[in-house]
């Protein structure tokens, strides 16, 4: 789908010097150089703030180097734009002046991240972008898993829905196990009603591709279950949304999105843990069967749910996967879901909000965030809270009346569907960018892959 931007790191004998230098070191970096460079430099009115670069020519007027400005030294993100600015050619990274112990790593990982392009449905081939040469001390196994994630993860939520509906979405997923010996099994159409998944059923039955739950598991070890919510997309179903609402709503299978391009890590890895994938794929449509505002449908829990709103979809078919996966006990079940404006209200568009009640996997999924530059904040499953989605007529109701706390009263809704035995963790995300940003260009995104990978890793990986 596109141009792998892990072409954009290579193995090369022959490349453009590129001297990374923080703002606070530049003068005595100078102080080393030829007066020709020293005078360029001044030139230009460099001052290596942080992204900023020159390029110097040398007596040919040949490109001769590259000076990279780190700002203060902390912004990983500085490389981030490089591939797509500077000239045609490949350049190593020779020189690093202030800069974090880890900058080599990041230095990779977010000018591959960087020269990302989707660039399936253009007439024209994709632009060449600038390559890097793997840095020295580069930890080039986690740069090529990280990427290798975020651009599955990207690809699949940038694809329009004609592309990428639960049929599409099922394939994407049989790939990802394939590729890794994974075990594979599927439940498609009337079947779901069969095998009591009633609610995946009821908020996909109107679409003319079929609703299912994909399910694969790898590997041995303990225990470690993601849900993604797989709504290739959302209509708001017979509560339509608006055509500005609807526009991006290719992106609400953004967390089914995530989970794959983490899963696709976990094994890439070979984590010691035993993997279930659970991603429930509908697409919220509206037609004559289409499941109504005040209906009651049963779950696969038992409870009985009365229909709010039925834009409060992605939560009804999380409820029947997170039944399936809590029955085998897993020592952690994560979810991730593009569940409410809510959250993005709260906390804008980089930064996941996410709900647990077990203080020490908050503690450490913040630790990794913080070391993985994937910025993620706890929100509070406020349980008085709870009443705001009482039901008249059936246990609970996907919505409810009130205007407040609507992500905290969705991660309520789905906390009735997990038991108190089983370790949860819910990520509420946005899974799109909506500008470009070194590093991270307009479009789908895998927030929070990066910090969940981090946090397994440190968990089960000892």
């Amino acid at each position: 789908m596109t141009t792998p931007p892990l072409n954009l790191l290579v193995d090369s004998t022959s490349a453009t010097p590129l001297h990374a230098v923080a703002a606070d070191k530049l003068e005595a970096w100078l102080g080393a150089q030829t007066p020709r460079t020293r005078a360029w430099i001044a030139g230009v009115g460099f001052k290596a703030d942080a992204g900023a670069y020159v390029v110097v020519a040398g007596d040919d007027g040949a490109i001769a180097q590259v000076v990279l400005g780190l700002g203060r030294g902390d912004d990983p993100w500085v490389t981030g734009g490089l591939a797509k600015a500077l000239p045609k050619g490949t350049y190593k990274l020779a020189s690093v002046t202030g800069g974090a112990a880890d900058f080599p790593t990041w230095a990779a990982l977010a000018w591959a991240l960087g020269g990302y392009g989707f660039a399936r449905y253009k007439s024209e081939s994709a632009p060449v972008r600038a390559a890097l040469t793997w840095p020295e001390g580069c930890d080039r196994a986690y740069v090529m898993q990280a990427v290798s994630g975020a651009t599955l993860s990207r690809d699949l939520v940038n694809t329009p829905a004609a592309d990428m509906l639960p049929d599409a979405l099922e394939q994407a997923a049989r790939d990802v196990a394939a590729a890794h010996g994974a075990g594979f099994s599927v439940i498609t159409g009337d079947e779901l009603l069969t095998r009591n998944y009633p609610m995946i059923h009821a908020v996909g039955r109107a679409s003319s591709v079929a609703p299912r739950l994909i399910d694969f598991t790898w590997g041995q070890g303990p225990k470690v279950t993601l849900v993604g919510k797989g709504v290739c997309f959302d209509t708001g179903g017979l509560d339509l949304k608006p055509a500005s609402a609807m526009a991006l709503m290719k992106k609400d299978m953004g967390g089914a999105a995530t989970v794959l391009g983490l899963a696709q890590m976990i094994m890439a890895a070979k984590l010691p843990l035993r993997l279930r994938v659970l991603v429930p794929a509908v697409e919220n449509a509206v037609a004559g069967n289409a499941f109504r505002p005040g209906d009651v449908l049963k779950t696969r829990k038992g409870i009985t749910v009365e229909i709010g709103n039925t834009d409060a979809e992605g939560r009804l078919v999380l409820a029947d996967a997170l039944t399936d996966a809590v029955a085998e006990t897993p020592a952690l079940l994560i979810d991730l879901a593009t569940l409410t404006g809510a959250c993005r209200t709260a906390l804008g568009p980089d930064m996941p909000g996410f709900f647990t009640d077990d203080e020490s996997i908050a503690t450490d999924f913040m630790t990794a965030a913080k070391a993985a530059h994937d910025p993620v904040w706890r929100l509070p499953l406020h349980a008085p809270y709870r009443k705001m989605i009482d039901s008249k007529v059936a246990d609970i109701n996907n919505a409810g009346d009130s205007p407040f706390a609507g992500a905290i009263t969705a991660g309520l809704f789905l906390k009735e569907f997990v038991t108190a035995n089983v370790p949860w963790l819910h990520i509420d995300t946005y899974a799109w960018n909506p500008g470009d940003r070194p590093g991270r260009p307009a479009g789908g995104e895998a927030l929070a892959q990066r910090a969940l990978f981090g946090l397994l890793r440190a968990r089960f990986a000892r």
